[in-house]
Formats: C-alpha cells, sequence, structure tokens
C-alpha cells in the first residue's frame, strides 16, 4: 500500500477515535464511529483476496447495521425526551437498544458470529487493530452508558460472551479465530463489572490490549497463522517462542502473569457485592478459555516438527531481532502482576 494511503487511513482511525472520546453529542460520536469504520475498510481488503473482500463485506455490513441502531436509539432519545447528550441517554427503551447495538459493534455475546469469520479473512497486522483499536471508540460509549442500562442485561451479556468464548475456541486450529474467541470471552469479564467497578473494566481492557499486542506481534514475527505452523516457531527463534507460550498462558489468566491480575479484582468485587454464583461460572469460563490456550502453548513446547504435524518446515530463515513494540508488549504482559497493590491503589483512592 502507498505510504502516504496509510497514513491517511492511519490518521483517520485515530481522528475517527478521539472525536468518538471527546464528544458528548450523540451525532458527533456516531460520526467518529463512521469515520473509524471507513479508515479500516481499505486497510481490510488490501490484498483483494477473496476471503478478505468477503471479511471486509461482513465487517461493513455489521458495522453499518450497529451504527444505524444508534442513530435510531439516539434519534428516539431526543423524540422522547428532547436530549442529545449521551450521559442523558435515560429512557429504557432507547437505552437497551444503544447497548445492543454497541455490543454488536464490538462482537459481544450474542451478536458475536460475525467477528471470528472476519478474523480469519484479515492478516495478522489488520487483525490487531480490529482487536484492539476499535474496540476504543464503542468501549468508551458503552462506559458512559451502562450506569442507565439495565444490569440484568449486562449480567447476561457478560456471562453469555465469557462462556462462549471459551467454548468457541475449543475445536479451532487457526489462530486468528482462537484470538477473535479470547476477545469475546475478554469482553465477557468487562461488560459483567462495568457496572459495579467501571475503573476495573477500564483496567482489563488495557491490561487486554497489551497481552493481545504482544500476541498478535509474535505472531506475525514468526508468521504463523495456525496450530500446525506453531510447532515449527522454535528453529526461527527459541526464546521468542517461549516468551509467546508464556504471554499465551497470561492470556489465559494464569499466575504470576500479569493476566492473572484482572481476573483476580474482578472475581473479588462480583463477590463484595454478593454474587458468588456469577464469579463462580465466571471462574469456570476462565478454565474453558486455558485450556485452549495450554493447547497452544503444548504445540509450541512439546511437540517435535514435522514428525506430529503436516506442515512445511521453513527454509534459510531471515530472522531480524525483536522490534520495540514488541518487547515492550512482551514485558507488560508478562511482569505486571506484582504491581497490583499500587494499581489498586489508584482506582481506589
Amino acid at each position: 500500500m502507498n505510504p502516504f494511503i496509510l497514513i491517511l487511513l492511519i490518521s483517520s482511525l485515530s481522528l475517527g477515535t478521539t472525536l468518538t472520546f471527546a464528544s458528548s453529542h450523540w451525532l458527533l460520536a456516531w460520526v467518529g464511529l463512521e469515520i473509524n469504520t471507513l479508515a479500516i475498510i481499505p486497510l481490510m481488503a488490501h490484498r483483494h483476496h477473496p476471503r478478505a473482500v468477503e471479511a471486509t463485506t461482513k465487517y461493513f455490513l455489521i458495522q453499518a447495521t450497529a451504527a444505524a441502531t444508534i442513530l435510531f436509539a439516539s434519534t428516539t432519545n431526543a423524540w422522547l425526551l428532547g436530549e442529545w447528550n449521551i450521559l442523558q441517554l435515560s429512557h429504557p427503551l432507547t437505552t437497551t437498544t444503544t447497548m445492543l447495538a454497541l455490543s454488536l459493534k464490538i462482537g459481544l455475546a450474542p451478536f458475536h458470529y460475525w467477528l471470528p469469520e472476519v478474523m480469519q479473512g484479515l492478516d495478522l497486522m489488520t487483525g490487531l487493530i480490529l482487536s484492539t483499536w476499535q474496540k476504543l471508540g464503542p468501549f468508551a460509549l458503552i462506559l458512559q452508558v451502562a450506569p442507565t442500562t439495565n444490569s440484568a442485561l449486562l449480567v447476561f451479556m457478560g456471562l453469555l460472551s465469557a462462556l462462549v468464548g471459551g467454548w468457541g475456541g475449543l475445536n479451532q486450529t487457526q489462530l486468528r479465530k482462537i484470538l477473535a474467541y479470547s476477545s469475546i470471552a475478554h469482553l465477557g469479564w468487562m461488560i459483567l463489572i462495568i457496572q459495579f467497578a467501571p475503573s476495573l473494566a477500564l483496567l482489563s481492557l488495557m491490561l487486554y490490549l497489551i497481552m493481545t499486542s504482544a500476541t498478535f506481534l509474535s505472531f506475525k514475527k514468526n508468521n504463523t497463522t495456525s496450530i500446525n505452523t506453531l510447532a515449527l516457531t522454535w528453529t526461527k527463534s527459541p526464546t521468542l517462542t517461549a516468551l509467546t507460550a508464556l504471554v499465551l498462558l497470561s492470556l489465559g489468566g494464569l499466575p504470576p502473569l500479569t493476566g492473572f491480575m484482572p481476573k483476580w479484582l474482578i472475581l473479588q468485587e462480583l463477590t463484595k457485592q454478593g454474587l458468588p454464583l456469577t464469579a463462580t461460572l465466571m471462574a469456570l469460563s476462565a478454565l474453558l478459555s486455558l485450556y485452549f490456550y495450554l493447547r497452544l502453548c503444548y504445540t509450541l513446547a512439546l511437540t517435535i516438527a514435522p514428525a506430529t504435524f503436516n506442515a512445511t518446515s521453513p527454509w534459510r530463515l531471515s530472522f531480524t531481532p525483536s522490534t520495540f513494540p514488541l518487547s515492550l508488549a512482551l514485558l507488560g504482559a508478562l511482569a505486571l502482576l506484582p504491581l497490583t497493590p499500587a494499581i489498586a491503589a489508584l482506582l481506589n483512592p
């Protein structure tokens, strides 16, 4: 892609998200979301592969539907209450409709069916943008709408997303689909806690972004897109392969890695709120997710290719040292758990 066009698209992505962050008017927030969607469409389709074009078309239709629903809900709220302010969304019909539309935008269950298929049609770097940056704008709106939303709806969507994300990833062989189900599961944790402790939801989102960035960048560095090719990564870089296994365990929430921190704090908060059954179901869903992360780690660390997997061995490898973003993401994904007391103190001043 032409560098000038790439800079223009990345700038448009930044502009759309910033506009959504800064707006208190529903129309401006909708414009920001639309700019964001239109900016990523060329990035998704630039390979001109049939799967990429199919994924782009699906993504555009889903995002257009969600944006139209948001515009309909905000217009209805202005008609009923005469108010366009995001924080004044108080009518039950418009609040529920807006939350469902935003859930469709980010891929929360039961509106998650498009996400794995779209992710599978993209390359790893565009998948990274879709899994991280594209969630910031809608999540900022969810954070503002959640206090007026029916709490039972949020608990239901959070539990369902965590369970669907755990079950859905068990039988997958493509890494991008596995990371899509991982995204659904992590979003379930965030949506569940957002009504009780919004700061915990933001912390969970921040750590998810760090861990997912480390995972995508590691897969990109080793050029792996399926479980079969994971068994060959040790020939390219044994050190990076070992760190990738640790990042996957961190995504699963295994102590003493960073990913354990948000799950630990969220389960603690759910217990304080008098929801022990919900906390138990969420912990069990984390075990489901941990299983398929362990499956990937087994392929990375305990198999010797090509005796166990039918994949083409790499030849004449040209390995370059890890880039700074990858190193920074790996550090954040593996070593932040000791800072939990300081982070908890900042969240509860």
